[in-house]
């Protein structure tokens, strides 16, 4: 079952990431912004950097752009937070009124995420080929969120594969399409390879989205998106690896309102007309009329008839039905035509 702090709709998730760059009070501020912004869920990331990267793990080309430290390690142990803070963060949230994940991004991280008691379980895309992971993720039985960056579709199949060898159904998981660079093109955002999945693997579809703007992201919803996650900064001038990704609080609101106008414009399935319509439909759909003077006993041709506004009188799609019938009255020049 999917879930949402709003309760309905597509789960937009405010990823704050990293983008509290160690400080507990921006942390909040950025939850507190992703509440006004109307996010379902404010998202962290948790990981203990002494044993999610080596000591020689080189920096990423993104983060060697807004990064002075020499490694993977260095860079991470200057972004990392405690148990202790993502449990008062994760009172915060509730306090505000924003459902709370984090992301766990190794095997003790994740043990205390699960313990936790969050609506989701996200696996991040450097995991998607970590079986050890996925297996873990497994017995804690949550709903899943499996990001998909850097992946062929057979690493996602083995990924939701290993997922769901146990309690875990394959509605369970959330398949989220992502592309792993910060900022992402756009033109590799394949949107459609989402859609693929879903329908290939049966399963909810969501996005991760890295691009620049929100365009991508509600153009996700539109093609059956249920999960979307989109980085928040305060300023994407700040020193940090993701800033530049991400949507200040004014951006995120926008691609909210814009996803929920798109949410309220899918409809139904069914080809119906519309409340809006009816009134128009009247005025703006045709009757067969006299096309001049037609005199009681004469035979409707197409020479004497013709169709015009309101549409009050006989459609025009019995035209073949009204040719050849004798006029029972006599009929002035675009008077509705009557049948017997």
């Amino acid at each position: 079952m999917m879930k949402g702090g709003t309760g309905a709709g597509t789960i937009v998730i405010a990823e704050i990431g990293v983008n509290h760059n160690g400080s507990m009070d921006l942390a909040k501020e950025l939850i507190r912004q992703a509440h006004v912004s109307g996010a379902s869920y404010a998202k962290f990331q948790t990981f203990r950097s002494e044993i999610l990267a080596s000591l020689d793990t080189p920096l990423a080309n993104y983060q060697q752009a807004s990064s002075s430290q020499a490694s993977q390690r260095e860079l991470l142990k200057e972004l990392e937070l405690n148990h202790a803070d993502f449990l008062e963060l994760k009172d915060y949230s509730s306090q505000l009124g924003i459902g709370f994940l984090t992301t766990a991004h190794d095997q003790q991280s994740a043990e205390f995420v699960l313990g936790m008691g969050l609506d989701y379980a996200k696996v991040p895309s450097g995991d998607v080929t970590n079986l050890p992971f996925l297996e873990l993720v497994a017995r804690a039985g949550q709903p899943v969120l499996l990001s998909t960056g850097m992946a062929s579709f057979d690493e996602v199949q083995a990924a939701l594969g290993a997922l769901t060898r146990g309690t875990l159904r394959p509605q369970d998981v959330t398949v989220m399409q992502c592309t792993t660079e910060y900022p992402a093109p756009a033109n590799e955002a394949n949107l459609l390879a989402m859609v693929a999945m879903g329908e290939e693997l049966k399963v909810p579809i969501g996005y991760s989205d890295h691009t620049l703007g929100a365009a991508t992201a509600i153009a996700a919803v539109a093609l059956g998106a249920r999960v979307i996650e989109k980085h928040l900064t305060l300023d994407v001038n700040l020193p940090g690896p993701d800033h530049s990704a991400s949507l200040e609080p004014h951006e995120f609101r926008a691609m909210v309102d814009s996803i929920r106008a798109v949410e309220a414009s899918l409809g139904n399935r069914v080809k119906a007309t519309q409340p809006s319509e009816m009134h128009n439909k009247l005025l703006v759909r045709k009757s067969i009329v006299a096309k001049r003077l037609i005199s009681q006993g004469e035979q409707f041709s197409e020479e004497c008839l013709s169709t015009m506004r309101p549409g009050a009188g006989i459609s025009p799609m019995f035209w073949h039905e009204v040719i050849g019938q004798v006029a029972h009255r006599d009929f002035q020049a675009d008077e509705p035509i009557e049948l017997t």
